[in-house]
């Protein structure tokens, strides 16, 4: 029988992305379902597997971004896709990396949510991609979001800090903007997809912050102080201002919680 874990390193060492969403469905429904039961211990793999297209490049190699018209939004698109589906794996790793301590299902259910419902990100955009004669794999794209994992590969409380605590909570401040900015061109497909994205985003924050004060708990440390020394430590550069405070309160992060580490300009 399939453990947990076993499912998670299938959908990590898939290269295909149709493949890679395909199995994300399939198993988050077993899982839900209780068709899958164990957990299991199988640790995944350093990196997942990747198909051959895109190029990955480090983030200061990558071209410059075209703005407006067709091949702006297929690059804004792009872009977006390789996010969402870095976060397909990004979810199933946190599922199986850190057996040792011993989550509660709730958390399981969370991050096969979480992958879940990045796998229908990445459709929605590749179909959008696809209406444009586009697809994914036509663009470089770079491989920073992986090196976030593997400086947080030793701590489940340092992914937490910088995967939806950080990562995604920055989506949040950076998504509406960009809906409101495609509007305005005159765009009426991409911004009802980029709405079910950010909503579902708030979600995940809301999950990072909830697992990470558990942990904090389950410690004895402050978690504050924790968030605070963990993104000094793990994530450089500070957090980017202005933030969307109403959706990061709508997830349960409270601002004194990152304000303060907000760049100082």
């Amino acid at each position: 029988m399939t453990t947990l874990s076993q499912a998670a390193i299938t959908v990590l060492t898939t290269a295909d992305p149709v493949e890679k969403c395909r199995l994300t469905r399939a198993y988050a429904a077993d899982w839900f379902a209780g068709r899958i039961t164990q957990i299991g211990e199988t640790l995944p793999p350093p990196r997942p597997a990747r198909p051959e297209r895109p190029q990955l490049l480090a983030p200061r190699e990558m071209p410059k971004r075209a703005y407006g018209g067709d091949k702006g939004r297929i690059g804004l698109l792009h872009a977006l896709a390789h996010i969402e589906l870095n976060a397909v794996d990004l979810a199933w790793d946190i599922v199986c990396r850190f057996p040792a301590e011993a989550m509660p299902k709730a958390f399981l259910d969370d991050w096969v949510q979480v992958a879940l419902d990045e796998a229908v990100h990445f459709e929605m955009l590749e179909e959008l991609l696809h209406k444009l004669g586009a697809a994914y794999g036509d663009l470089p794209a770079h491989d920073s979001l992986w090196q976030s994992a593997e400086k947080t590969a030793d701590d489940l409380m340092a992914r937490l800090a910088v995967v939806p605590m950080t990562l995604e909570a920055r989506g949040l401040d950076t998504t509406p903007p960009t809906m409101d900015k495609l509007a305005r061109n005159g765009d009426t497909l991409t911004p009802p997809a980029l709405q079910i994205i950010y909503r579902d985003e708030i979600t995940h924050v809301a999950a990072g912050v909830r697992w990470f004060a558990h942990l904090a708990e389950k410690r004895g440390l402050d978690g504050l102080t924790e968030y605070h020394r963990l993104i000094r430590e793990r994530f450089s550069g500070g957090l980017k201002a202005p933030f969307n405070h109403d959706a990061r309160t709508e997830a349960a992060f409270p601002r004194h919680w990152y304000e303060p580490l907000a760049q100082v300009k």
